[in-house]
């Protein structure tokens, strides 16, 4: 069940909204964890049990981590059991995930030719995000960042909350933990948090689904007949798809949440408009940054044991993050691109970039992140080189079919371009402040919008979400 599907808005949470909203508070939660589980089983009913065994885990482990932890425990009993359970978390994402990856890149050692992939083994549905967040729980406990949680519903919520379960934003325990007990529900915030939905469902129906369909259009026309002209309307079309899609999916998720009385913190802060890479990691999938920096980069030392530690913390941390996102080769060599553009922006780069003019700085920026996109793309590298030999002249300049698909496309670029930016919203805004005929027009506008967005629905086809797979 995906979020921009009929049977999700008129079926699935109608239901939840109306059981929610006529039984009592203290019930809620338990509602909440009931329709979660069914969110999730209803594609992946086979892996519920890998995720109730997760849960479970850290729950038990989470009394003796904070029974040892505290005043007067045992520190080094406590690191045990953190360990335990951090170890019986990943290791279901270790197995799940990179279990073929390390077996297909063993079998091209001689020794091993013999090793055949696991045929059956599939990839739970967002077990990226989830693991994540159960070990936020562990930790923060450990940490005595948040306090353990004795009540397994509002735990196994956290962990199943439908809105941001599948694709984030990642939750850290201690930003919810109070909100899983006691929280505010009333009409403004349900209203907020409808607008906002609305607007995650745009960006993913309208915005990335069209740019969706040039990249993969391009993507068979870059073999059959490669030009420069057609590898960058590919790689431009997949650079607004991915960011769409994403932000999509978390507008419509934080939506959701504020519907239901959470507030999750933003995932995304207009990425295209940064003048630099580490500007752009501030503001792209803020909650996998905040994670690592908090859970593997400080840890590690961050910034306190001198500039090469800092920088191989940095290093460390970017292959880590490449190798979350999946398990293929291109990610890995994705996380160290951007670790080392990181590195070098540390040492002299950003210092250099604020002495330039803002427009050749925005300029650098959104060449190596379109660029890194292309890494990230093409899990085979074979097609990755042939397409950007394309785009730097190792193929003709265009052709008139190019010509032709670009000038179609130019408006859906404009709109993405200008949608990138901040302008709507502030737009939307202003003309809500000052203007009284358009604040009460507002409510229809955004009734219009999902009207709308109901009509590509009922004509297109499945569209999962791109970070569904990670």
């Amino acid at each position: 069940m995906v979020f921009s599907s009929l049977i999700f808005i008129f079926a699935y949470l109608a239901t939840l909204m109306v059981l929610y909203f006529i039984i009592p508070k203290k019930f809620r939660i338990t509602l909440l964890f009931i329709y979660s589980l069914v969110f999730y089983g209803w594609g992946e009913p086979l892996f519920i049990g890998v995720m109730a065994v997760s849960i479970a885990s850290a729950y038990g482990f989470g009394f003796l981590i904070a029974k040892h932890a505290g005043e007067g425990g045992d520190k080094k009993k406590a690191k045990i059991y953190l360990a335990l359970s951090l170890s019986s978390n990943l290791v279901f994402l270790l197995f799940f995930k990179y279990a073929n990856f390390f077996i297909a890149n063993f079998s091209l050692i001689p020794a091993f030719s013999s090793l055949g992939t696991i045929s059956w083994l599939k990839l739970p549905i967002g077990i990226s995000f989830y693991t994540f967040q159960i070990m936020s729980y562990s930790i923060d406990v450990y940490r005595g960042d948040a306090n353990l949680q004795k009540n397994i519903v509002p735990f196994g919520a956290y962990v199943t909350l439908f809105p941001q379960l599948i694709a984030g934003p990642i939750v850290r325990y201690k930003d919810i933990d109070d909100q899983l007990v006691a929280r505010e529900e009333n009409i403004d915030k349900f209203a907020a948090g409808a607008r906002r939905f609305v607007a995650g469902m745009a960006k993913k129906i309208l915005l990335a689904d069209s740019a969706a369909g040039a990249a993969r259009y391009y993507a068979t026309a870059i073999k059959l007949d490669p030009t420069a002209l057609g590898g960058w309307i590919l790689m431009l079309s997949f650079t607004f798809q991915i960011y769409f899609d994403f932000s999509g999916y978390s507008d419509m998720a934080i939506g959701l949440g504020k519907m239901f009385g959470f507030e999750f913190l933003e995932n995304f802060d207009y990425p295209y408009i940064s003048k630099s890479i580490t500007e752009f990691w501030r503001r792209w999938h803020i909650s996998l940054s905040t994670w690592f920096k908090e859970y593997v980069y400080i840890p590690l030392g961050g910034n306190r044991k001198g500039i090469k530690r800092q920088l191989l913390n940095i290093a460390a941390v970017w292959l880590l993050t490449g190798f979350w996102h999946g398990a293929s080769w291109n990610f890995i060599v994705w996380g160290g691109y951007f670790g080392l553009i990181l590195i070098l922006e540390k040492l002299f780069l950003l210092k250099l970039l604020k002495k330039i003019p803002a427009f050749f700085s925005h300029f650098y920026a959104l060449f190596f992140i379109l660029f890194g996109w292309l890494i990230f793309y093409f899990t085979d590298f074979g097609e990755g080189i042939a397409c950007l030999t394309a785009m730097f002249g190792g193929a003709p300049l265009s052709s008139p079919t190019a010509v032709y698909d670009f000038l179609r496309f130019l408006p859906m670029f404009a709109i993405c371009a200008i949608a990138s930016t901040p302008i709507p919203k502030r737009l939307f805004y202003y003309f809500e402040e000052k203007l009284t005929l358009f604040a009460y027009a507002s409510p229809a506008i955004m009734g219009a919008v999902f009207m709308l967005c109901v009509a590509y629905m009922v004509n297109s086809t499945y569209s999962p979400f791109l970070y569904w797979m990670f």
